[in-house]
């Protein structure tokens, strides 16, 4: 690039002025036209005054040289353009453990829907009863922005939580470390650690996070003053937990085993559950989903040490529907074929999970309490204790009827409560939940999903990738 020529010398060589097309007194030549020859100066590629346009064009400027007419060939000098630098668009990414909150992976606010299943066959309208179709009235929230938002924030939630759990839970570690991993995940990224009053009631928790091994089939969690246990090799390890926002529950579970030798176990329940899901849908019996979900799961077999055992469904638990701040409704679907003819209707909230075992099937309850419930229109007003009062008033307060257990009020700071649970749960204002088991030596596995019946299609809120 040439040196930029001065401002006025522009002016006097190519303003168009009569003077400077002049020859010069002695016949030199007018001065500036030397740099035309040359190639010197601001009139070739490089130069360019800042004013100056852009472009490759040439235009010819006649000048006078001693009595004969030449022509000085200009070239508009060409401006560097100062590029623009693109604003890049931070994208935030989850840490680990999961400690961002949701709203900074998504400042839009707006978050992922699950997978959406069209139903096998069209819902027929004119063939349901009044009653279903009143029912189903109440039940218009599932096309709810706001709702739907608030649930697949739910879910989100939940993916992003159980993918840390599956990267990083490994033998060696204890149930304790891996139930308070989730649940601070669960409050960090909901942006609410529910310590507050009322907080815990706008998200959080949807119940206990459950970590059954083995033969304990569901309803485990570690509790204060229970030995801590250590995950082993070979242990077949259930996590089940859910997540809320505004009420609505997530209610997801998944099993890892760190041996193969289990790998069929895994897939036949995985199998039966996705079944389930598929055969779900409106107006659809119950009925017809435990059948399939039967077949499908006691098709298969896993050998164990050398011995084959068939992989039975659990007998004594079941799918069920989800309501608001309730983990149970009032629908169940067992795993094994029934003659129940209710039907699955519009509207509805399903946790489409299943259970399969290479025990007998049939639960019991084992040592100990999982969590407590708060049991719809229970009052306190008969309670003999005033400790046992207090407590209800401080459960109402910060679970309503979602399900909590003893670790979550000790992280509320609330001391000498195991005589006021007892009372409430004698009087009938609290239900606990004791694990559930199987036979010792049995083994057992779970998968679940949360899924939508809504009216064009059920959407599978917490589908992801990893099932």
């Amino acid at each position: 690039m040439g040196s930029k020529t001065l401002d006025n010398e522009d002016d006097k060589g190519f303003g168009g002025s009569s003077n400077s097309s002049k020859a010069d007194s002695v016949g030199g030549e007018p001065r500036g036209a030397h740099t035309a020859r040359d190639g010197d100066g601001s009139l070739g590629d490089g130069g360019g005054d800042e004013g100056d346009s852009d472009g490759d064009d040439d235009e010819v400027v006649p000048v006078a040289l001693t009595g004969l007419e030449s022509c000085v060939k200009t070239t508009k000098k060409n401006k560097r353009k100062r590029t623009k630098r693109k604003k890049t668009k931070t994208v935030v990414k989850q840490s680990s453990p999961p400690r961002v909150p949701l709203n900074q992976v998504f400042p839009s606010g707006e978050y992922p829907s699950g997978e959406l299943l069209n139903y096998r066959s069209p819902p027929d309208s004119s063939a349901r009863a009044t009653a279903s179709e009143l029912r189903y009235l109440g039940r218009r929230h599932l096309e709810d922005p706001a709702l739907l938002n608030d649930y697949r924030k739910a879910a989100e939630v939940h993916r992003q939580v159980r993918q840390w759990v599956q990267e990083t839970v490994k033998p060696g570690q204890t149930l304790t470390e891996i139930a308070l991993g989730v649940e601070d995940g669960v409050r960090a990224l909901l942006g609410n650690d529910g310590l507050a009053p009322g907080s815990a009631l706008v998200s959080g928790m949807g119940f206990p996070t459950g970590l059954s091994l083995n033969h304990c089939v569901a309803h485990y969690t570690p509790n204060p003053g229970h030995k801590d246990i250590v995950l082993q090799q070979k242990d077949v390890l259930k996590v089940d937990f859910g997540v809320h926002v505004n009420g609505w529950i997530v209610d997801s579970a998944f099993t890892m085993s760190f041996d193969p030798t289990y790998d069929n176990l895994l897939a036949a329940v995985k199998d039966a559950t996705d079944t389930g899901i598929k055969t779900a849908g409106i107006d659809v019996r119950i009925c017809d989903v435990s059948a399939a979900i039967q077949e499908v799961m006691e098709s298969y077999e896993v050998e164990i040490d050398g011995k084959v055992y068939p992989v039975k469904a659990v007998r004594s638990i079941c799918a069920h529907d989800i309501k608001r701040y309730r983990i149970h409704g009032e629908k169940q679907i067992p795993f094994v074929k029934t003659s129940d003819q209710t039907k699955m209707e519009e509207g509805e909230i399903f946790a489409i999970e299943t259970f399969g075992t290479t025990g007998r099937g049939y639960l019991k309850d084992d040592n100990g309490i999982y969590g407590y419930g708060l049991q719809r229109g229970a009052s306190p007003a008969t309670l003999p204790l005033a400790t046992a009062k207090r407590l209800y008033k401080t459960i109402q307060e910060n679970f309503g009827t979602i399900v909590f257990c003893r670790r979550y009020l000790e992280r509320l700071g609330v001391e000498r409560y195991l005589a006021g649970l007892s009372c409430l749960v004698s009087h009938g204002v609290l239900e606990a939940y004791p694990p559930l088991v199987d036979t010792k030596g049995s083994y057992s596995a779970q998968f679940e999903h949360t899924i939508l019946l809504r009216e064009s299609n059920k959407e599978v809120i917490s589908r992801g990738f990893d099932y």
